[in-house]
């Protein structure tokens, strides 16, 4: 759903800009003064026909954008609850932990200092094709969890308690494997430009080993 809400956006977009750059060369080049006319074109008060146009035009167009834009904001933001694996985010000033449950097992949270390379920052580890729970907090300033390849970003806002909806979503992950960078897109400091991070998708077999050797207490 993101990437057909993306492209449409980028469509009614371009289209927009397309006829507004169409109108301006119109204007432009058949509307310019002629050298051999000194006098004034006419002079008209206003046009009513013109004027309706142009106030009921942006008005279909913003009508369109925000039913759309309601209809899949809902959708994006539901949490159903269901999901098998959770990660618990906590943003701090520059990095990040990542504490994952899953089926009620914690594996052993995974925590960051600011970096400069989202390779050597703490890494997520998360199955392909799985929905995935995420409870974003913060005790300091206000982060933004954003990795490009989910095409999803969310703020990470300090203050908003436990078991709020306002800090939770949840996506389902990509159907290939692979390590994607993460970062937080909300400026929040002197680091906020290392504050950086990776999540790597892993076939569901070897996310269960995983499991099997992250669990809190267990031995590495």
């Amino acid at each position: 759903m993101v990437q057909s809400l993306w492209n449409g956006a980028w469509i009614a977009a371009l289209a927009t800009g397309a006829v507004v750059i169409a109108l301006i060369l119109w204007a432009a080049i058949f509307h310019r003064k002629r050298r051999a006319k000194a006098e004034l074109p006419p002079q008209v008060r206003y046009n009513l026909p013109i004027e309706m146009l142009y106030t009921l035009i942006p008005l279909v167009m913003v009508s369109v954008f925000f039913f759309f834009t309601a209809r899949d904001s809902n959708v994006l933001t539901r949490v159903d609850g269901d999901a098998t694996v959770k990660v618990k985010v906590e943003a701090f000033q520059w990095s990040w932990r990542f504490t994952t449950t899953v089926n009620g097992k914690t594996l052993q949270p995974v925590a960051g200092v600011p970096v400069s390379d989202y390779h050597q920052g703490p890494q997520l580890v998360l199955p392909t094709k799985s929905k995935v729970e995420f409870d974003l907090s913060t005790d300091d300033v206000i982060h933004s969890f954003w990795v490009p390849e989910f095409l999803f970003k969310r703020d990470v806002i300090p203050g908003i308690p436990e078991n709020n909806p306002g800090r939770k979503f949840e996506i389902t992950t990509l159907d290939r494997t692979g390590v994607f960078a993460g970062r937080c897109a909300e400026l929040c400091g002197v680091d906020h430009s290392r504050m950086l991070f990776s999540v790597k998708l892993v076939p569901q077999a070897e996310f269960d080993q995983y499991i099997a050797t992250h669990q809190a207490g267990s031995a590495q």
